[in-house]
């Protein structure tokens, strides 16, 4: 008696429903989940067939299951360990997860269905279907918006190129498109990237990979962009004649240690940036700000042009007479018919393939060293990676 009321106090108690149907499929008990799910009373299905609680066309081809599971026995024939829509008494419908068991009881075959309601289950997952789409649709309009920003941009460059012949002429000309492209790009990639971020974190509770996958393609477009037009303008300010180096003395190790640390946050999986400083001696006397530009630049294309689970090594040396940074990678190298134009402006390696890029970062990198009077040099092989080298020499 007390472990047949033991049973009793778990059924009524049950989350999931639990009916019970003879081999006629005539209700012979139904806990209160299942009371609850279905909107009728144990009064009002006891004693009826279970077809009652189906829509059509189960309703109707029920008995026909029942009869071919007892002469098969396949469980599926009557929707175990399936998604089965259940019919509620106001004539709304429900999906539920239906598990069915079958029991020898004093000489009859009783069949037990265990109800699992995946009402919220379904509803998330067509708020999610839908908000991805609507993502999705972010992203198509961004992108196209991106692609567009990037035409305009070269669109502008080329009439700054081709429309001027005098020397004060293009210089007022480029000046306009400096004051432009600050202004009228920069806001637009700064809106975009700060409602992509935004966009992640009201995904976080649908946990879904679509979204995280999109929103990266969001944040990746803006970076690149945002790296295209920092590489014009600095371009554009160099030919101007409008970069003057300010000279200060600062902590080079400190300055080395904060952009690892920058990097390290936008480098591939499991790619690793390795700092390390010799010499007794800290402080440098160079323009932090063109020397920041320098290495991120430099670092920049050893993350890019290496691929995941590597090591990228960056060393800063002050001797009596000598500034020196270094950066290796073990990423694709440079082929040597393509070494000596490296840093020409707008030039790219032709094993770069679809690696974003201008063409401009290393050699707006040694125009920035020239003008604090050092220098950059590079070895590299074909998959065995790159070595750049900047020097400073200390007066």
């Amino acid at each position: 008696m007390e472990n047949a009321a033991l049973l009793k106090a778990i059924i009524d108690n049950a989350i999931d429903g639990i009916i019970t149907i003879d081999d006629r499929g005539i209700i012979e008990s139904i806990n209160p989940a299942g009371c609850k799910l279905f909107q009728y009373s144990p009064e009002e299905v006891i004693g009826r067939n279970i077809a009652m609680l189906m829509p059509p066309p189960d309703r109707e081809q029920h008995d026909e299951y029942l009869h071919r599971y007892q002469h098969t026995g396949d469980p599926h024939i009557i929707g175990k360990g399936r998604e089965v829509t259940g019919l509620r008494k106001d004539g709304s419908k429900f999906p539920f997860r239906l598990g069915v068991s079958e029991v020898q009881y004093s000489g009859r075959k009783i069949y037990t269905g265990f109800i699992h309601d995946q009402s919220r289950e379904k509803k998330a997952e067509q708020q999610l279907r839908e908000y991805t789409a609507h993502l999705e649709q972010q992203v198509e309009e961004r992108t196209h918006s991106l692609r567009d920003t990037v035409q305009a941009l070269q669109h502008a460059k080329e009439e700054v190129s081709l429309s001027l012949v005098k020397e004060k002429e293009l210089g007022q000309l480029k000046s306009r498109f400096v004051s432009m492209a600050s202004h009228e790009f920069r806001t637009p990639l700064s809106s975009i990237q700060l409602s992509a971020s935004l966009i992640e974190r009201y995904a976080e509770d649908f946990k879904s990979p679509n979204v995280g996958k999109h929103v990266g393609k969001i944040k990746n477009a803006v970076g690149n962009l945002t790296t295209i037009l920092n590489d014009f303008l600095s371009l554009e300010k160099l030919e101007a004649g409008k970069v003057e180096p300010y000279f200060s003395n600062f902590d080079l190790v400190k300055l080395a240690e904060e952009i690892t640390e920058e990097m390290q946050m936008v480098a591939k999986q499991n790619q690793s940036i390795i700092y390390q400083h010799t010499g007794a001696h800290n402080m440098v006397t160079l323009d932090q700000n063109l020397l920041r530009n320098c290495i991120i630049n430099v670092v920049a294309n050893a993350i890019k042009y290496s691929g995941e689970n590597t090591f990228i090594e960056f060393n800063t040396e002050i001797s009596e007479s000598e500034c020196i940074l270094t950066v290796k990678d073990n990423g694709i190298g440079i082929p040597a018919t393509d070494q000596q134009h490296l840093f020409e402006a707008f030039f790219r390696a032709h094993n770069t393939g679809n690696i974003p890029g201008t063409g401009l970062g290393l050699n707006i990198v040694a125009r920035y060293a020239s003008l604090m009077h050092g220098k950059i040099d590079f070895k590299s092989e074909v998959n065995q990676g790159t070595l750049f080298t900047i020097t400073f020499n200390i007066v």
